[in-house]
């Protein structure tokens, strides 16, 4: 039976570009979106930029320009950015419009009508310089708990602890750099211990936050603090209403999750299709009343999980409105195992990786194949990234469609054939494991069974090399076989890569695959045709990858200095400077062993070496541009060589090449044990030929 289902990622601040972190969350969702609605879900998916706040405020007045054009000018940039990378919204609205307007005012007369606003006078970080009382954000010092520098005024994020910005270590005005001054002024709080049981019983269902998640908001929970949900002006926002708090305006964390709520009554309103539209009170109704029939599901990075877990629970209670079905968190995008930085040239924004001439379902692809249901930070290893692709899609997807398309005419087009079964059974497998992946977020598993069909293909078809006979009976069966489980790829991967597995299955003539029944069957449907020439992957070029890193001529290191010349003195103190001491016997030292360079390879073909009852020649995919050849003495171990295919093994990839039995080797090998008992090191399927085995 279908759901209806309203989803959201968490709105980007309208104050600079997209970059590859952000994409994460993003494509994450849209992924998921596109399953739901391919197994026939009604899904909305709403987004909309961030526009208020201080930081905005001021950068509008350094730009020259008003909050207003401010905003517009990166909410269109931004949109623009997330339709190029495959994003697609059902509405990408903004925070600051007068439906947002009037659910904020409506969210805090509900906590004031619960009693959970008081009044409290407080103190404040105030710069003098600027003449302006310094709103977190634009505080930094030394976080109070892990002592990590460089810190925002109200939560850490190397440790994710929030605080009140006085307790900030060495706290300095982000806009001109000095030192504050403490004064007094009142403000609204909530106290959320009166919600507490609220927020505790939704924190603990089954089912709204991952486990480990879970466990992290309760620990809040137990040192549970009153929220501040005002600022000082000047502050671009909506101005509080309330007499008790005059000259004072709603923090913007209050409005931008309520940002979720007024873009989807602003689309079911306005942009829905006619016969979808809803006015805001059949809206409430249907998605957001207590006991409404659709699911909220609301995706976000693990930096923001305190204001969605713990206060948008005790907010939407407040307005008797329901708290979210399920809150999936990610985790932070590191590039090549470190946080992102503009100095290093990691810092990389969507249009960088456009004007590097990259797909972007190459990305989407990749942030697939690294994505699980964690909060696990990803790291965008580039050269992981450009492995992958090579081996997955290049190599493995693209190359089957393109050797199938070749044949089929061959083979006397139209094929009707009777199936292998073994390759029926995978493809059926790998679509119920794919299915059930999609909706724990395992898209990990989604690639892994995507690839593990695509991998039997290629293997049957070494195996029985339908090429020197195409028009036989076993080869058309085969050919026909392998464009059906093609069929079955696309479905597979369409979510990830819509418009590459739209063009697969339209080369062999078969219809979009925008829809996944539970019954789908990729063998049923008419005969096998080629209609078009199916879509390739070209392999991808360090140099192209290398383009992604841009360092800003101010980072670049200065040329290097010229040494002086040593003194007699301190030649002599060199010379009589004592050498290191001599390793033991047996033992290298590190940088002997950080020389040998171990790569995942996956095994194309084995077979054994003419004359050599030892000798195996394999050939193996390991992230080169061209496949290599590796002889190994282990035959006596695998009498039969076929076994070997598809196996991603280890091997030394920067051993000199060695002529064996008339064959060069190009690379040996990991194997644990001795002759005729010893096994191949292997590692699981979802690693990429060519990655660092480190």
């Amino acid at each position: 039976m279908s759901e209806r289902l309203l989803v959201t990622s968490a709105l980007p601040y309208a104050n600079g570009s997209i970059h590859l972190g952000h994409l994460v969350e993003y494509i994450q969702t849209d992924v998921y979106v596109r399953y739901r609605r391919a197994c026939g879900d009604h899904v909305t998916y709403v987004c909309a930029a961030d526009s208020h706040g201080t930081p905005i405020e001021v950068n509008a007045a350094k730009a020259g320009m008003t909050p207003k054009a401010f905003v517009e000018k990166y909410r269109g940039e931004q949109h623009d950015d997330f339709r190029r990378f495959g994003v697609e919204f059902s509405t990408y609205y903004t925070t600051d419009s007068p439906e947002n307007a009037r659910w904020a005012y409506r969210i805090y007369d509900a906590l004031k009508a619960k009693g959970l606003i008081y009044k409290r006078s407080i103190e404040q970080l105030y710069c003098e310089h600027d003449r302006r009382f310094l709103p977190d954000r634009f505080v930094k010092g030394t976080c109070p708990k892990c002592g990590a520098r460089d810190q925002y005024g109200d939560v850490c994020e190397v440790c994710g602890t929030t605080y009140d910005p006085r307790d900030l270590k060495d706290p300095r005005c982000a806009i001109c750099g000095s030192a504050p001054v403490v004064r007094s002024s009142d403000h609204a709080y909530v106290d959320l211990k009166k919600a507490e049981e609220v927020i505790r019983g939704w924190v603990e269902a089954e089912g709204h936050l991952e486990p480990a998640v879970r466990e992290q908001v309760k620990g809040w929970l137990a040192d549970l603090q009153d929220w501040c949900i005002t600022r000082d002006a000047p502050y671009f926002g909506f101005p509080v209403k309330d007499p008790d708090f005059p000259g004072k305006f709603l923090y913007v964390w209050v409005d931008a999750p309520i940002g979720y709520l007024s873009s989807a009554e602003h689309y079911f309103a306005e942009e829905a299709p006619a016969g979808e539209r809803l006015s805001p009170a059949e809206f409430e109704r249907r998605y957001l009343a207590e006991g409404a029939g659709a699911r909220l599901e609301h995706f976000i990075g693990k930096d923001i999980l305190r204001f969605h877990a713990v206060f948008w629970p005790a907010m939407l209670w407040a307005a008797g409105l329901k708290r979210p079905d399920r809150m999936p968190v990610h985790g932070h995008l590191t590039v090549n195992g470190e946080k992102m930085s503009k100095t290093r040239g990691s810092f990389i924004t969507a249009r960088t990786y456009l004007d590097a001439g990259l797909d972007p379902e190459l990305l989407r692809y990749f942030y697939a194949a690294n994505l699980g249901p964690s909060v696990q930070d990803l790291d965008l290893a580039l050269d992981e990234f450009r492995n992958r692709v090579n081996a997955d899609l290049a190599n493995n997807v693209a190359n089957l469609a393109s050797r199938v398309a070749a044949l089929v005419p061959r083979a006397g087009a139209p094929l009707a054939e009777r199936p292998e079964p073994a390759l029926v059974e995978v493809a059926r497998s790998a679509l119920a494991a794919a299915r059930l992946a999609y909706r724990a977020l395992e898209y990990r598993e989604v690639v892994r069974a995507a690839n593990q069909v695509a991998d039997r293909c290629n293997k049957r078809m070494q195996e029985a090399k339908p090429w020197e006979d195409p028009a036989s009976p076993a080869s058309r069966a085969l050919l026909f076989s392998c464009a059906k489980s093609l069929r079955a790829i696309a479905t597979i991967l369409w979510p990830v890569m819509p418009r590459f597995c739209g063009d697969l299955a339209a080369a062999f003539g078969q219809e979009r695959p925008e829809r996944w029944d539970e019954d789908f069957d990729p063998f049923a449907g008419g005969p096998v045709v080629v209609a078009a020439k199916p879509p390739q992957i070209a392999r991808l070029d360090p140099r192209q990858v290398e383009k992604l890193i841009v360092v800003p001529p101010e980072a670049r290191s200065p040329a290097p200095k010229v040494a002086k010349a040593a003194s007699p003195a301190e030649t002599a103190t060199k010379a009589s400077a004592k050498p290191a001491a001599a390793a033991p016997p047996g033992v290298i030292q590190y940088d002997d062993f950080a020389k040998v360079e171990l790569r995942v390879a996956v095994v194309r073909s084995a077979e054994k070496v003419e004359g050599a009852d030892k000798l195996l020649k394999l050939t193996v995919e390991a992230g080169d541009p061209e496949p290599r050849i590796i002889v190994a003495g282990i035959a006596q171990a695998y009498p039969e060589p076929g076994a070997l295919v598809g196996k991603r093994i280890v091997v030394v990839a920067n051993l000199a090449p060695r002529p064996l039995r008339g064959i060069t080797s190009q690379g040996m090998l990991l194997a644990a044990g001795e002759a005729p008992n010893l096994a191949v090191v292997t590692v699981p399927d979802g690693i990429a030929p060519g990655t660092r085995v480190k």
